[in-house]
């Protein structure tokens, strides 16, 4: 059964939920205009008192601002309906005052006479006094709290959103999560920025209480007086407690829509609500609960000072402190891993002892071994899966497992990522804390270790956690212990995916086609391809950067051309243009425009004479020239990447293997395309060109 409620259907297929809201709206403007018996009046502030109480709840049970998004309309309409009912009132109150302090209904004059003892100059004070209390404290500093929460918010939304694309291209979360993360995110700024807007209505709402009451006063002196012959004196105390009666009984629910608004705007959001969040953080110390009883127990026996009180609250707290400290000396019960001891007897060197070198290696100082603990469900190994899942998802291979294991000769918070054996990196990160990155452009520094984030080598400061907010506002973006590996390791196997295919992985990849098209599989290898000609044309590929996803494109182009040619660099080219769709989608992800970086004419003129006289493996630069070219190439590079566009270069197809070679490590963030590579489909605009000896 579907537990979810969607209201009665209407004719028409509307759904009665979704009259609501227009028919509230109209009922509480409605209310301005038509008058209303007093009965109604009662049953409809009662309602009101009751919806501010509602409100006020919510927000006390709210974990974070979110969870009560609509707040902010709340705040408009229950305005409305609190100026909709004073209207209202006021109305009644000026046709039927005369007849009794009962004639705008019992709740109006519950709170005229009980509430202030029927006097009405008591009355006019504790309205007063409300309404001070709403609009300079309560609504004022809700309003500064909110304001000031709707600017950093916004500040913080580029940190928070590279953040999220981090996690996202480390593979710790998926689409979905990500999407979901970034409307959170914008969620939180419309919050804001509403509840900024929204608590003018009730800084508003409470001048409105006071005009209201000032003209039903005057109001009903001039009717009683004038319209119904009543002395002075008898229309002064009947209307004034009437007019009182009226601001009270929508001052109170608007002092707790406004408390209400407080609360929420002022929590900082974790998983506790207010209750827990006040029992855990202020009466959680001992010690200070002995200093407060101890300070309230020496004025207990200051003679003239209220003895009972003061001692009755004293031994109150000390016996409440004496209880928290028991409950903490509690002892907890450890597991000890005994060594275990045994008696090897010494035996003879075998193959045994010959131990196999690890694809893939994380060494871990012992203070990080939580983090890859099974037993304690480390959150490393969580993430090393979903880096591993992305990866073959991205680039269409299985990377090796990778090796976890303790080493006590790293620093306790160290860390070190091998390929093969050797080391390819090595860092530290502290458990329970938090990396904040500069990505560029942040509001203000922050207390902690400065450091360098270990993968990509940005500027960055370790954090405790209750910095993590404030650092986000900042502009940082803020990653845990185990996302500062698991990013280290990532960009690891992304630049050296060549290396982590082997030919156990390439066959790997044949036999799971070869489920869909055996044929295809056994026609090239081994009768057209041997399978090392095959591992090095895709390890080329990778080399570049180039997925391997599309296998059968991969397979079809080269049992095409594997009779003409084995060179490995030709069939590369040539599953390069095959492939040709997905290379350009993958760099110029949905644009049909191409912006590309050129050769000069006369020096892709000499480049191509060169390789038809000697071949692209002969061909080669002049000294000076080589060097202008890489200097020149390594600043487009940069200028392309500052205005937010990809550096490729674009060449003659001849010419493409030779310059990505040449380029690759000295510039390896500039990509090199050929002609034959872009598809038909596809504009290209020439943004900068390479050349000369400027």
């Amino acid at each position: 059964m579907n537990a979810r409620v969607d209201g009665l259907n209407l004719p028409g297929g509307m759904s009665l939920t979704k009259l609501a809201g227009p028919i509230l709206i109209i009922m509480i403007l409605a209310m301005m205009v038509l008058p209303l018996p007093p009965l109604l009046l009662d049953l409809l502030f009662t309602f009101n008192i009751a919806l501010a109480m509602i409100v006020l709840l919510v927000s006390l049970y709210t974990t974070k601002p979110l969870e009560f998004a609509v707040f902010p309309t709340v705040l408009l309409v229950t305005t409305l309906l609190r100026l909709s009912l004073n209207v209202a009132s006021t109305r009644v109150v000026l046709l039927e005052g005369h007849t009794g302090p009962d004639a705008a209904g019992k709740v109006i004059e519950a709170f005229g006479h009980f509430l202030v003892g029927g006097n009405y100059a008591v009355g006019i004070t504790v309205f007063i006094i409300l309404v001070i209390i709403n609009f300079v404290v309560i609504t004022k500093g809700a309003g500064r709290i909110a304001e000031v929460s709707a600017r950093f918010t916004l500040d913080a939304m580029p940190g928070k959103q590279m953040a999220i694309d981090a996690d996202l291209n480390a593979g710790l979360i998926g689409e979905d999560e990500a999407r979901k993360r970034r409307s959170t995110i914008s969620q939180e700024a419309d919050f804001f920025g509403s509840m900024d807007g929204a608590s003018k209505f009730v800084r508003g709402d409470a001048v409105a209480g006071i005009l209201i009451m000032m003209i039903n006063i005057i109001g009903g002196l001039a009717v009683g007086v004038m319209q119904h012959n009543l002395d002075f004196a008898t229309a002064a105390s009947t209307y004034t407690l009437l007019a009182i009666g009226d601001g009270l009984v929508a001052q109170i629910p608007a002092l707790v829509i406004s408390t209400a608004a407080g609360i929420v705007v002022s929590r900082v959001s974790t998983d506790e609500d207010l209750s827990q969040q006040l029992l855990g953080q202020l009466f959680s110390q001992p010690l200070v609960l002995y200093i407060t009883a101890t300070i309230l127990g020496v004025m207990g026996l200051i003679p003239g000072m209220p003895n009972f009180s003061f001692l009755l609250l004293a031994a109150t707290l000390a016996g409440s402190a004496y209880y928290i400290e028991q409950r903490a000396r509690q002892p907890e019960a450890l597991e000890v891993a005994a060594p275990v001891q045994s008696s090897i007897e010494p035996v003879e060197v075998s193959w045994d002892d010959v131990m196999p070198v690890d694809i893939l290696g994380l060494e871990v100082g012992y203070r990080l071994i939580p983090l890859v603990d099974r037993n304690q469900d480390g959150e490393l190994l969580r993430r090393i899966r979903g880096i591993r899942k992305k990866f073959a998802h991205e680039m269409g291979f299985v990377v090796p497992a990778v090796h976890i294991r303790d080493n006590l000769e790293l620093k306790p918070n160290g860390y070190r990522l091998a390929l093969k054996g050797v080391e390819m990196g090595q860092g530290e990160a502290y458990v329970g804390m938090f990396l904040a990155i500069n990505p560029g452009r942040v509001l203000g520094n922050l207390a902690g270790t400065p450091t360098r984030d270990p993968a990509f080598g940005l500027p960055a400061v370790w954090i405790e956690a209750e910095l993590r907010e404030q650092a986000q506002t900042f502009g940082y973006t803020v990653v845990d212990a185990s996302t500062v590996i698991a990013t280290h390791l990532s960009n690891i196997i992304q630049s050296h995916s060549a290396e982590l295919l082997g030919r156990e992985e390439v066959q790997q990849l044949l036999d799971h086609l070869a489920k869909e098209s055996p044929k295809l599989v056994e026609e090239l290898v081994p009768k057209l391809l041997s399978l090392s000609t095959l591992h090095r044309v895709l390890q080329s590929l990778l080399d570049e950067g180039v997925h391997i996803r599309d296998m059968r494109t991969v397979i079809e182009t080269l049992a095409e051309h594997a009779p003409r040619t084995q060179n490995v660099d030709e069939l590369a080219s040539l599953v390069r243009v095959a492939l040709g769709r997905a290379i350009i989608q993958q760099i110029y992800p949905g644009t049909n425009e191409l912006q590309v970086i050129t050769l000069d004419p006369g020096l892709e003129g000499i480049l191509m004479q060169a390789t038809q006289t000697s071949g692209s493996e002969g061909a080669g630069l002049e000294p000076g020239l080589a060097e202008n070219l890489l200097a020149q190439a390594q600043a487009v590079a940069q200028n392309q990447e500052q205005i937010g566009l990809p550096a490729v270069l674009l060449v003659q197809a001849p010419l493409r293997g030779l310059m990505s070679r040449f380029l690759r490590r000295a510039v390896p963030q500039l990509k090199v395309i050929s002609h034959a590579e872009v598809p038909d489909t596809k504009t290209i605009r020439v943004t900068a060109v390479l050349g000369g000896r400027g």
